[in-house]
């Protein structure tokens, strides 16, 4: 069960928007249900390995967690997932490299690497589309997210040719299995990662 957190880490739902305005690196601004601005993450430009950092606001004076990637250029990339005011490490997330060719697959990892769940693209025939179909990554992407078995959480991008948007919904995770940073992490990833991928499968 997750520890406990400060309360805009307990959001039912989040919603990731992706800057449109952004020459170098890649940055979000994270909403809770109301509409207020609960976080605002930036991916660091010119790096070998990927580095995301999450904040309390776009003053990015404050950080909260650290998505860092263990490896540049690597196919099935893990990534630790630090609490940057304690030095915590939260967990990991691991990208199923063989298997995201066709369906992308994401590992949740604990603190001690050790996989407890998954995160895997909604169906194969879909996803397929997204990769091979021209302009297939226009059609939104939904992941699911499970610890044991159980869901914990869904990630639904929605349709918008621009703007990249991700909902992130906690709400069948009535016994609150997974930690909520952890989650985050997911669902950053999955717009700066996963996003400009598909893209690139998708135009050639």
């Amino acid at each position: 069960m997750a520890t406990y957190l400060e309360p805009r880490f307990q959001y039912p739902t989040y919603l990731l928007r992706r800057q449109f305005f952004k020459v170098f690196g890649a940055a979000f601004h994270i909403y809770g249900p109301s509409g207020e601005l609960a976080f605002y993450s930036k991916q660091k430009a010119f790096r070998l390995k990927e580095d995301i950092r999450l904040y309390s606001d776009e003053s990015a004076t404050e950080e909260v967690l650290t998505i860092m990637a263990r490896s540049w250029l690597d196919f099935a990339a893990a990534y630790d997932v630090v609490d940057a005011k304690t030095g915590e490490k939260v967990g990991g997330l691991k990208r199923r490299g063989f298997t995201s060719f066709v369906r992308d697959e994401w590992t949740f990892m604990d603190a001690y690497d050790n996989d407890i769940g998954i995160i895997q693209e909604d169906s194969m025939l879909m996803s397929l589309v997204r990769r091979f179909v021209p302009y297939g990554h226009l059609v939104p992407q939904k992941f699911a997210g499970t610890l044991q078995g159980q869901p914990v959480c869904e990630f639904r991008q929605h349709f918008n040719p621009f703007i990249q948007k991700i909902t992130l919904d906690y709400s069948m995770d009535a016994g609150n299995m997974l930690d909520r940073r952890l989650g985050l992490a997911a669902a950053i990833l999955l717009c700066a990662i996963e996003g400009r991928q598909n893209e690139e499968v998708s135009f050639g």
